[in-house]
């Protein structure tokens, strides 16, 4: 049995009259529509059965934007499924041209939310193989933003997992379950993008034997692995390198399931024919920012002045990294920062010598085998 899998994640669809004219991106956001149905006829093209969409479907939860894209999503010859991300629904009650957090499962009806009344769903995506789709985007009494699984959802979850299956399970949520950059969940900077509760998801997912975890937020394409558990995901279909992914799940026999992964991305449109020059210099151009933000916060605590002057040669990296199988030639750095921004570079795992950020094979088991 072999099922193919179209990845778009973080395009942050955004129809011209809701972009913003007073601050940077505006090039970015003006690609998204041309951008998204590019990589959907390129996946097409290719051969795909399912189209998954793992959240920060729009530029910031618009009503008109999330009209454009569930009416677009209807006229595919082949199933999509979606979830929300922190950009889709930035506010718990519907006002100024957005939607409320209740509205969500309303407008995707026909990708995955037949029930209209929960965040989070299962499907089959084919006999064999089922899709669990769970929503991090959760907000608190006070009506603040966070990134985690309420206690209903994983209670949920857990009977769910504790049913048998013959195939293979897949969890697609926002927010990342493994660190994807070295020492992430000890970077306030780096924090926000992981799952707060990622390690009792974790411990549920070990448990039942569930191998593969289909992540978007973070902007770039990287696979992580710990515990028996894959965390792939992929960068901002919006932003450099502007990726997006097919995968092949192939089973081969005894619970055991082959995951081809192939990335591609855009690299010109018909306004934009030099668009992956001009959006990495976007990055750059926001990367010395970005990185003097990060050596002042911890674990580095430096002090702004001997930020700013290493944030700029080191600004380099980003885009690299975004691009995934990171190999970059660091700039003169004081020792402690030269062994940790040394570790950037793509290394995987001594068990898995092969795996790559955006081409490569592995194997999953399905925690069922046929023996």
């Amino acid at each position: 049995m072999v099922l193919r899998l179209g990845i778009i994640s973080d395009p942050h669809i955004a129809l011209p009259e809701t972009i913003p004219t007073d601050h940077l991106p505006l090039f970015l956001y003006t690609i998204s529509i041309p951008a998204f149905e590019a990589a959907v006829t390129d996946l097409l093209e290719r051969g795909i059965d399912v189209l998954l969409l793992p959240g920060d479907l729009t530029r910031d939860g618009e009503v008109v934007n999330h009209q454009w894209l569930q009416a677009y999503l209807r006229t595919l010859p082949i199933p999509a499924y979606v979830i929300p991300g922190n950009h889709d629904v930035p506010r718990p009650v519907a006002g100024a041209g957005r939607i409320g957090w209740a509205e969500f499962p309303q407008y995707y009806a026909h990708a995955g939310y037949s029930q209209r009344s929960t965040h989070y769903y299962v499907t089959h995506l084919s006999e064999n193989v089922q899709l669990v789709a769970l929503n991090s985007n959760q907000f608190s009494s006070t009506g603040q933003q966070l990134g985690e699984l309420d206690r209903q959802q994983l209670q949920w979850l857990q009977e769910l997992l504790a049913q048998p299956f013959a195939g293979l399970r897949l969890v697609m949520v926002h927010h990342n379950l493994l660190e994807h950059w070295p020492q992430q969940s000890q970077s306030p900077m780096g924090q926000r993008y992981l799952l707060k509760n990622r390690l009792a998801l974790h411990t549920l997912l070990q448990t039942a034997g569930v191998s593969l975890v289909l992540t978007g937020h973070l902007h770039i394409q990287d696979i992580a692995y710990a515990d028996g558990v894959f965390d792939l995901t992929t960068g901002a279909l919006v932003s450099y390198p502007h990726p997006y992914r097919r995968l092949t799940l192939t089973e081969t026999g005894h619970g055991q399931w082959q995951v081809q992964v192939e990335s591609f991305c855009i690299e010109s449109l018909a306004a934009y024919p030099n668009l992956a020059a001009q959006s990495r210099e976007w990055m750059l151009q926001r990367g010395a920012g970005f990185m003097a933000r990060f050596l002042m916060l911890p674990p580095f605590n430096l002090p702004e002045g001997q930020a700013t002057a290493l944030a700029k040669p080191l600004s380099t990296l980003w885009p690299d990294i975004a691009k995934g199988d990171t190999q970059v030639t660091l700039p003169p750095l004081p020792p402690p920062l030269d062994a940790y921004f040394g570790q950037f570079n793509h290394c995987p795992p001594p068990s898995l010598p092969q795996l790559s950020d955006n081409n490569t094979t592995f194997v999953v088991s399905s925690g069922y085998s046929t023996r």
